[in-house]
């Protein structure tokens, strides 16, 4: 059994409040109602990488499918089961299952969950300044210095 109080760098996930929303402009915003973050890696003081455990309820999705030009993601499924949409199509991953994404690699991706069950996924990307993300579906573009900051993909702000 666990320890009642644990003292830094030992972490209780649950003890982290679970962030919702998002900072997609809307209406993008709407497509990712469901999915709440607990960022693990700030709690715990982590400077250049950043570890999420992310829940989904059933129908919500992660993100709007995208890829990274300077961040590799990773994410391992905890819980429940989860459909990983990549240009590739599509596949089912269940917990204990990973998969990896490099940054610069024009593959977007997204996972969403399909099932009736919530399912957590643990998220690790890199902090590199400088990124910018490309949607492939949608008319939305990405770039990250000190905040993230979306535009149409013309330039024009939302």
């Amino acid at each position: 059994m666990p320890p009642e109080e644990l003292f830094p760098p030992a972490l209780n996930p649950r003890a982290v409040l679970p962030r919702t929303g998002s900072t997609y402009p809307e209406p993008l915003k709407a497509r990712v109602a469901g999915r709440s973050k607990r960022s693990l890696g700030d709690a715990v003081g982590l400077k250049n990488f950043g570890v999420n455990r992310v829940h989904l309820a059933p129908g919500a999705a992660s993100s709007i499918r995208h890829w990274h030009s300077r961040q590799d993601e990773f994410i391992y499924v905890l819980e429940g089961e989860l459909t990983l949409i990549t240009n590739a199509g599509e596949q089912v991953l269940q917990a204990g299952m990973a998969a990896g994404f490099p940054a610069g690699k024009a593959d977007g991706h997204q996972l969403v969950n399909r099932s009736q069950a919530d399912a957590v996924y643990l998220e690790v990307g890199d902090r590199l300044p400088g990124d910018e993300v490309v949607y492939p579906d949608d008319d939305l573009a990405a770039t990250h210095s000190t905040r993230w900051s979306f535009t149409h993909k013309d330039g024009r702000s939302y």
